[in-house]
C-alpha cells in the first residue's frame, strides 16, 4: 500500500480546517501549550538570552513531541492551521464596522490584533483588521502547512508552537526584551518561506495586480520592521488596491510603520475583500499541495510497479 504524500496530508488539513473550523477552545491543543509555557517560562525565567533559549527549546520539543504522538500529518495540520477563524473573526468586526457599532468592533478586535484599540476610529480598525488577516494568513495558513508538507506532524506542531511562542514571550516590552529574543528570531526564520509563498499565491489569484504586488513587495516591505508581516502586508495592500501604515500604539509606545500599497487608506468595507483574498489564499494553497501531493504518489506508484 502507497502512503499518502506529506503535501497532499498538508492539503487535506488545509481543506479540514475550512470545512470544520478549529476544536473546541478547551480542548485546543494551542491552549493546552499555552499553559504549559507558562509553567515553562515560571521556572526558567531570567533577564537574559539564555534563558530565552531554554524557553524556545523546550517549547520547540513539546511540539515536535506532540506532533510525532499524533504521528498523522492531515490530523496535525488541520489543529495547526487556523484560517477559518481568522476569516470569521475578520468578518464580524467588518460588519460591526460597516453597522456603524464601534464599540462592538471595538470589544472583537483585541482577539486579532496586538495593538491599542481604545483610541481607533473605524478607518484606524479597518487598517487594523487588514494588515492583521495579512498578516496571518502566514501564520495561521501557509505557514503551517509548508512545514507540515515538509516534515509532517512534528513539523506542522513543531511550527505552530514557534509561532505562539512568539505571541507569547516575543514583543519588546521590558520583561521580553531579552527573553523573548529567541521566540521572535525563531519565528522570523520559520516564516521567511512562507511568507514570500503566501506573496507569490496573492499574485496568483490576483493575476491582474501582480505587477503592482511584486513592485510593492519588492520596494515597500523591506521598510516595515519585520521582515515577513512586511511582505505580506505589502502583498495584499497591492491586490486591494488600498493604503496600509501608519501609527500603531503599544501600551506606552508607539510604532510608525511604513506605507505600503498606493491606494486609498483602507475603509470598513475593504475588511470583506481582504477576507475574501484569505480565502481565495488557502484554496490555492490546497490545489498547490494537493497537485504536488498527487505527483508525489503518482511517482510513488509508478516505482512500485516497475519493481
Amino acid at each position: 500500500m502507497v502512503s499518502v504524500s506529506r503535501p497532499l496530508s498538508a492539503a487535506l488539513g488545509v481543506i479540514a480546517d475550512g470545512v470544520a473550523g478549529e476544536p473546541p477552545s478547551r480542548l485546543h491543543p494551542v491552549r493546552l501549550f499555552g499553559f504549559c509555557m507558562q509553567k515553562v517560562e515560571a521556572v526558567v525565567y531570567r533577564d537574559t538570552r539564555a534563558a530565552g533559549v531554554v524557553h524556545v527549546a523546550a517549547g520547540v520539543g513539546l511540539g515536535v513531541l506532540a506532533g510525532s504522538i499524533i504521528g498523522s500529518t492531515a490530523t496535525a495540520t488541520y489543529l495547526a492551521v487556523a484560517g477559518r477563524q481568522l476569516r470569521e473573526v475578520a468578518a464580524s468586526i467588518g460588519d460591526a464596522l460597516e453597522d456603524s457599532d464601534l464599540e462592538r468592533a471595538r470589544d472583537l478586535l483585541p482577539s486579532l490584533v496586538g495593538r491599542d484599540v481604545a483610541g481607533l476610529d473605524a478607518q484606524g480598525m479597518a487598517r487594523a483588521v487588514v494588515e492583521s488577516v495579512a498578516e496571518n494568513t502566514v501564520d495561521a495558513v501557509v505557514a503551517p502547512a509548508w512545514w507540515a508538507a515538509l516534515a509532517g506532524a512534528p513539523g506542522a506542531l513543531g511550527y505552530r508552537a514557534v509561532n505562539t511562542m512568539d505571541s507569547m514571550v516575543g514583543h519588546r516590552s521590558d520583561r521580553y526584551l531579552r527573553y523573548g529574543w529567541a521566540s521572535a528570531r525563531l519565528d522570523d526564520m520559520a516564516a521567511y518561506v512562507p511568507a514570500r509563498m503566501t506573496a507569490a499565491l496573492v499574485a496568483a489569484v490576483r493575476p491582474r495586480a501582480a505587477a503592482a504586488i511584486w513592485d510593492a513587495v519588492r520596494t515597500q516591505a523591506p521598510f516595515h520592521p519585520s521582515p515577513n508581516a512586511g511582505v505580506a502586508e505589502a502583498a495584499f495592500a497591492a491586490a486591494l488596491a488600498v493604503r496600509l501604515g501608519g501609527e500603531n500604539r503599544y501600551g506606552d509606545t508607539s510604532e510608525h510603520r511604513p506605507t505600503l500599497g498606493s491606494g486609498q487608506s483602507a475603509t470598513p468595507r475593504d475588511i470583506r475583500r481582504a477576507v475574501n483574498l484569505s480565502q481565495d489564499v488557502s484554496d490555492a494553497l490546497g490545489l498547490l499541495l494537493g497537485a504536488v501531493g498527487l505527483f508525489i504518489t503518482a511517482r510513488r506508484l509508478a516505482r512500485r510497479g516497475r519493481r
